[in-house]
């Protein structure tokens, strides 16, 4: 009877196991509990990976997929290939997408900023392809540009086939995929939660009213975006942000079953980072001492650190953080700019957490053979 009883126990853990496949009830440190098949925590100032579960499964992101839209968008802003009141208008193409959109008429103009808005508040696909042609001529080539960002950025799970993340046999990423390209956007990017935070606006001189598919806005404290997702295939998606004292965080959840377990999976996963990490700044309080620079124009540099010196930590440890500074005396000319002059070694009980390089703040040319002289002359000068 007991061998019975185990082999019954073996076959049910193993029909979990098969099912946890396709949606995963991911329970983490803290009671943390995600129904998704894929699910991702990560801070954006650092890249670390705060909790994971199936990261890297390629899934359909349905409408996530325009975080990669939008960035490949600022991207072009930056360049100078678009301005924000620039009119684009709308193709044939572009308003035959279906799905979210706001009904572009053909040759309907927009400018960027308002195509921007409808795209990161409702999801537009009209906007998304319309935005996409004005940058790269056209879909196709928008595309193109989509996956070569991706493999720029480390996205190795990813195939994209569209701007919109309509439905398309092979269109995927993956959890951590999304990550990155959220990171990006909202790293380098940061006035795009001009965008993501609208919870309602309106276009058309108050014609056409926008309400935030992400729920997360008007909800949680402190949420800064980003993308919400939904097909029948891929079911509910979303890449979360939110920033609390100073520290911003990427919530990915990819195929929970109803939307508000998208929404429930993205808070908690935020919740259990806020509550069990911070960003501390390492850095001692005090100015640290220059370097001098011998036989150089200058007769010292200033040390500063190489990288940023806030560390992520859990909460718990960030008492009992120590730092000690090791520095070179003395250089020799010429000395570069970001050349190394010692080292930040920072622990948490006697363990090593970091080693920042600290850096010259500026080049240094050496004296010439006659300012050298001069500059051996120069005492003399003085005591006679």
């Amino acid at each position: 009877m007991k061998k019975c009883s185990a082999v019954l126990v073996a076959v049910c853990l193993l029909f979990s196991s098969v099912r946890a496949a396709e949606t995963v009830e991911a329970a983490a440190p803290g009671g943390l509990t995600v129904n998704a098949a894929s699910a991702i925590l990560m801070e954006k100032e650092t890249g670390q990976i705060l909790y994971e579960s199936n990261s890297h499964e390629r899934l359909e992101p349905a409408s996530v997929t325009k975080v990669m839209t939008l960035l490949l968008v600022f991207e072009a802003l930056d360049a100078g290939k678009l301005t924000l009141d620039q009119p684009i208008t709308a193709s044939r193409h572009a308003i035959s997408m279906g799905g979210s959109q706001i009904w572009l008429k053909e040759n309907e103009q927009l400018t960027v900023h308002e195509m921007l808005k409808a795209v990161a508040v409702v999801s537009a696909n009209d906007c998304a392809v319309a935005l996409a042609e004005a940058v790269c001529g056209s879909e196709e080539a928008f595309v193109a540009k989509m996956n070569q960002r991706a493999a720029e950025l480390g996205m190795a799970d990813t195939n994209f086939l569209n701007v919109t993340g309509l439905p398309a046999a092979g269109h995927v990423t993956s959890a951590y995929d999304i990550a990155l390209m959220s990171r990006e956007l909202i790293l380098n990017h940061p006035e795009v939660r001009e965008y993501t935070t609208i919870w309602i606006d309106s276009l058309r001189n108050g014609a056409s009213q926008l309400v935030n598919t992400n729920k997360l806005i008007r909800f949680y404290d402190g949420a800064t975006g980003l993308k919400t997702g939904s097909t029948s295939t891929a079911q509910y998606c979303l890449s979360a942000t939110a920033e609390r004292d100073g520290m911003e965080l990427i919530a990915v959840v990819m195929k929970s079953p109803t939307p508000q377990e998208r929404f429930d999976g993205a808070r908690a996963l935020l919740d259990y980072g806020f509550a069990n990490y911070t960003l501390l700044n390492v850095y001692p309080d005090q100015v640290l001492p220059p370097v001098n620079v011998a036989l150089g124009k200058l007769p010292a540099v200033q040390p500063l650190p190489a990288q940023s010196p806030r560390l992520l930590l859990e909460r718990e440890k960030a008492g009992r953080v120590e730092t000690s500074i090791d520095l070179s005396p003395e250089v020799q000319a010429p000395v570069e700019k970001g050349q190394t002059l010692g080292r930040m070694t920072v622990t948490v009980d006697g363990v090593t957490v970091a080693e920042i390089p600290l850096v010259a703040d500026r080049a240094v040319e050496r004296l010439t053979t006659w300012g050298i002289f001069r500059s051996l002359l120069r005492p003399l000068c003085l005591a006679g």
